[in-house]
């Protein structure tokens, strides 16, 4: 396992604390216990902790807030945070803040409660309405990102999934049936604290759509315009980390720990090199018929990697050359391997498990020509029916 071993027990990631721009990130089992120390280091004495309804009701919650008890004076805890965000929610939360005062904000849980933190955020230093402070993209490649300076409460993120939001300034919140994106440098949390045990309860099957979803963040990272060899770097090792748990069928605990360490490093190649269509298709999905990410992803991933290796092929063959390593398998192209993992592990494998009809799929592709994952693609998309051939190969 290299760098990533850990003596006592070569199947679990080895113990990782570091600082890196301005961010300190712990990994070890019982780590989250160290959340009042990072409370007070922050100087947060009156935090929010978001999570969602699983977790609010977890023993791992229990304990926790019996370590922050002692420490904390003032807690408020919004225990409801919905799926893919919600504008409307984090509009709500913001109201109900008003006079309290609160100086950090806690997530507890995976990508949709990272989201809402950094969400909840920027609306609490921004004021207005959330939409106000949207990135806005016009077809074909351009971006606009609203400037939005004022300093931002500190975040310290707990993550339970490989999602890899808690290490990235950007974030995403349904509104209706669309999913507004955001980016701010601002947002990117202050502490991360990666503790398997947090994610002890969830299905291991869970954790493995998470994995897709990280995936996806190595393989565009790795063929998007906006790719450098740091983020190559970073998505080769995320890859194979990724590929060693997808491919174990030893220790869960280990396989929790190494899959949340490649989320986290995969996390850092989404922010380093943006993503491209294929999570430009899984917002939409999202948005419009509330599929969880992780499952959308699994699902789109081996077709939307098969569409844009046409033009990117040799840029995805040092991660093809990792997967047929691991895997100890001899696949041509990296879309074979996702097909291969996703049916031997039994994960779905269609859009109509997910409840996504025919007759759904012009109005996903239409409104995916709108999202701003376009502009890094590395083949071009003009028309919609590129999204749809997509989007039937899926079906």
């Amino acid at each position: 396992m290299g760098r990533f071993a850990n003596p006592s027990n070569p199947s679990m990631p080895a113990s990782v604390d570091y600082h890196l721009f301005g961010t300190h990130v712990r990994f070890a089992p019982g780590c989250a216990a160290d959340l009042p120390a990072e409370l007070d280091a922050l100087g947060c004495a009156r935090p929010v902790v978001l999570m969602q309804r699983r977790m609010h009701e977890s023993a791992a919650w229990q304990r926790l807030q019996a370590m922050l008890a002692p420490a904390v004076a003032d807690l408020r805890v919004y225990g409801d945070v919905p799926t893919h965000g919600s504008v409307q929610w984090v509009q709500a939360v913001a109201a109900d803040l008003a006079g309290f005062a609160c100086d950090g904000i806690v997530a507890v849980g995976g990508g949709s409660v990272s989201d809402a933190a950094k969400a909840l955020a920027m609306l609490l230093a921004e004021g207005g309405r959330l939409a106000d402070h949207a990135t806005r993209f016009t077809p074909p490649a351009k971006v606009e990102i609203p400037r939005r300076v004022r300093p931002k409460l500190p975040i310290i993120a707990l993550p339970t999934t490989a999602s890899g939001a808690e290490v990235t300034p950007s974030f995403g919140a349904r509104d209706d049936d669309h999913k507004l994106l955001f980016w701010n440098r601002g947002l990117a949390s202050a502490t991360v604290l990666i503790d398997p045990d947090l994610s002890a309860d969830l299905p291991i099957d869970l954790l493995r759509y998470t994995a897709m979803n990280g995936l996806a963040h190595c393989f565009e990272g790795m063929y998007s315009r906006n790719r450098s060899p740091i983020s190559d770097a970073l998505a080769l090792l995320a890859t194979e980390h990724f590929a060693q748990s997808l491919e174990s069928s030893g220790d869960e605990s280990a396989q929790r720990g190494q899959l949340l360490l490649a989320g986290h490093v995969s996390g850092m190649v989404l922010s380093m090199a943006r993503t491209c269509l294929h999570h430009a298709i899984c917002h939409v999905i999202g948005a419009r018929h509330g599929v969880e990410h992780g499952l959308a992803n699994t699902v789109i991933l081996p077709h939307a990697i098969r569409f844009n290796e046409e033009v990117a092929a040799p840029l995805l063959a040092p991660a093809l050359a990792v997967l047929n390593r691991v895997s100890g398998t001899r696949h041509e192209r990296v879309c074979d391997w996702v097909q291969d993992i996703v049916a031997r592990r039994g994960l779905p494998h269609s859009l109509g498990a997910l409840g996504v009809r025919r007759e759904d799929l012009p109005a996903i592709a239409r409104q995916t020509m709108t999202e701003r994952g376009l502009a890094v693609n590395p083949r071009p998309v003009s028309h919609p029916d590129e999204v749809l051939s997509i989007l039937e190969r899926a079906l």
